[in-house]
């Protein structure tokens, strides 16, 4: 293969000569299972040359060593897309064809695409346009074994067929929809997941006018500075940050007091402008998500209405206003969080509910989408206590859901727990003490996966005071895979700890965290903290913030930035990373 740089952008140009020289055994990357992934993602940046009307070329195949059929694969003619994948359940196999037309992808041009496998279900994302959703009558098998079957780039192990144009990208992400991490970057075309090192070296100068110094050229955090003050409606709670394709990048701000309300900004001409405020009450969260194509925004509202009716709201994506608008009530108990995710190809919502009246032990609840009504209806409620936050992830073909419990009424030195969804609901995995934990964050380093937890004070009734409520550790846990549990790893000293976020910058990993109060002031500094290796995380920027209660990565074709929120003052504020 030889590399090839065109519009300021890197790919491998495959050799037709010798197919089966770019082949790899599949035991390469199965290495613990022998079965293909059931729910996966496969995302792929590319630039196609122009096709003649009659051909296919391969952009991957998995094949068994002694048959020529296809496992899996993925190919495209003229302004289609197949994905191609062999059913075991039929008697003597059978090859099943998921067709997406009106694909067109030979213009020269770089696109990403996103599959998106699971089930019956088959969605297809353009360059983080909506998605093409297909469902067809053979589900993708829920055991295709890869014993003795090998991966080939860009052909079927023949020379007909194979990939002309150049590869930048191929990534199978097992157990989830990779959309949402792809489509945070405004270069949609070229978004980043996973870029072989030697195509990822650019010059800071493209040939041509597009901005690419992210992601693309190897990046240091040298320092921080402040970029925006964003003055809010009132003190801010929580912020949600979020692109809707071809729309725009937005940041909504969970603010106290209504009226006003809370706000919805949109980042024009690089800085955030008002762009639609929203009543709501003493919000403390939002969370944006899709389901196909329909676009929502979802607050947890703390107190009651104006006629005493205490709801949390979802909101709908106009695309004819171009706003949110009201879509569906949900009764909640000083709602604190809410979370989205998929399963199975199912679209879930889980609120936190903190306490109703002074009972902090209650049911939080999930709530399962039913297609049929265009409703969230109850699925599943699990006790909690006093808390704050859900954190969903994804490791392998598992689904988690971690509780952040806060207060049981008497102790802020409780259990927090992690669940697993197997058979249709979610049980028991793992429990783990903290004390008043506000939120956890879950992320992974290399093939590491990481659990943080955000402990926001020590108190119990019944036992004596200590020096300072608010000065304690709060935890790093890391999963153990032989042990099946997370294991702690990491023991950081904050104050009143209230949120945990994680970025990168080019090859390099960052926590901040955010801390409220350190039983004295507000006017605490938060702090980000590197990724060390064996170090673990060490301190490396110290930031002011007053009642810092949630931090926010985002990033524009214009570089890197921070958004903090304050629960103590209205204004939130933006801070630039400053890279070389």
């Amino acid at each position: 293969m030889r590399v090839f740089q065109v519009q300021g952008v890197r790919g491998f140009q495959l050799a037709a000569s010798r197919p089966r020289a770019l082949g790899f055994p599949a035991s390469r990357l199965f290495i613990h299972c022998d079965h293909f992934p059931e729910e996966f993602s496969i995302i792929v940046t590319l630039r196609v040359l122009s096709v003649p009307a009659k051909r296919n070329e391969y952009v991957f195949t998995l094949m068994a060593e002694e048959s020529p059929s296809v496992l899996v694969g993925l190919r495209y003619a003229p302004d289609k897309l197949h994905f191609l994948f062999w059913s075991q359940e039929h008697a003597g196999g059978w090859q099943t064809r998921v067709t997406f037309p009106n694909v067109s992808l030979s213009d020269n041009q770089w696109h990403t695409l996103v599959l998106a496998v699971s089930g019956q279900s088959f969605s297809l994302t353009v360059d983080c346009s909506l998605p093409k959703d297909v469902v067809v009558e053979t589900p993708f098998p829920a055991s295709l074994s890869v014993k003795r079957a090998s991966f080939y780039l860009g052909n079927r192990r023949r020379r007909k067929g194979v990939f002309t144009g150049l590869l930048r990208q191929l990534v199978l992400l097992p157990g989830a929809d990779a959309t949402p991490r792809i489509c945070t970057a405004m270069n949609f075309k070229v978004a980043t997941l996973s870029v072989p090192t030697v195509l990822q070296d650019l010059p800071a100068k493209p040939a041509s006018n597009e901005v690419l110094k992210y992601p693309y050229v190897k990046q240091r955090l040298d320092y921080l500075e402040e970029y925006q003050n964003l003055v809010t409606n009132s003190e801010t709670m929580g912020v949600e940050i979020f692109t809707i394709p071809k729309v725009g990048l937005f940041a909504a701000t969970a603010n106290r007091y209504t009226p006003p309300g809370s706000a919805i900004y949109k980042w024009t001409d690089g800085k955030f402008v008002p762009y639609q405020n929203i009543p709501t009450y003493q919000a403390q969260s939002w969370k944006y998500f899709t389901i196909g194509k329909k676009i929502f925004l979802a607050v947890a509202n703390f107190e009651q209405n104006d006629r005493g009716q205490e709801f949390s709201v979802i909101y709908k994506w106009s695309r004819r206003k171009e706003k949110f608008i009201t879509y569906q009530r949900i009764t909640t108990h000083s709602a604190r969080d809410w979370e989205a995710f998929v399963i199975e190809g199912e679209a879930f919502l889980a609120v936190v509910n903190h306490r109703e009246g002074n009972n902090h032990n209650i049911d939080s609840v999930i709530y399962r989408w039913n297609p049929r009504t265009g409703l969230f209806e109850t699925n599943q409620t699990i006790p909690t206590s006093g808390a704050y936050d859900w954190e969903f992830f994804t490791i392998g073909p598992y689904s988690f859901l971690a509780v952040a419990n806060t207060f049981n009424g008497t102790s802020t030195k409780i259990y927090s727990h992690i669940y697993i969804w197997l058979s249709g609901s979610f049980q028991l995995f793992q429990s783990i003490l903290t004390f008043g934990a506000a939120d956890w964050e879950v992320f992974s380093i290399g093939d590491r996966v990481f659990l943080a937890v955000a402990n926001s004070h020590s108190y119990d009734s019944g036992m004596p005071a200590p020096s300072n409520f608010y000065a304690i550790n709060s935890s790093i846990y890391e999963l153990n895979i032989t042990a099946q549990m997370f294991v702690k790893f990491q023991d950081l000293l904050t104050y009143s700890a209230l949120d945990w976020e994680f970025f990168s910058v080019g090859d390099d990993s960052f926590l901040v965290v955010a801390n409220s109060f350190d039983g004295f002031t507000f006017s605490v500094n938060s702090i980000i903290y590197r990724w060390q290796g064996y170090e673990g995380f060490v301190a490396a920027h110290h930031l002011p913030t007053v009642g810092c209660r949630d931090w926010e990565a985002f990033h524009t074709i214009e570089g890197s930035y921070l958004l903090y929120s304050s629960a103590k003052e209205p204004l939130s504020k933006v801070l630039k990373l400053k890279t070389t």
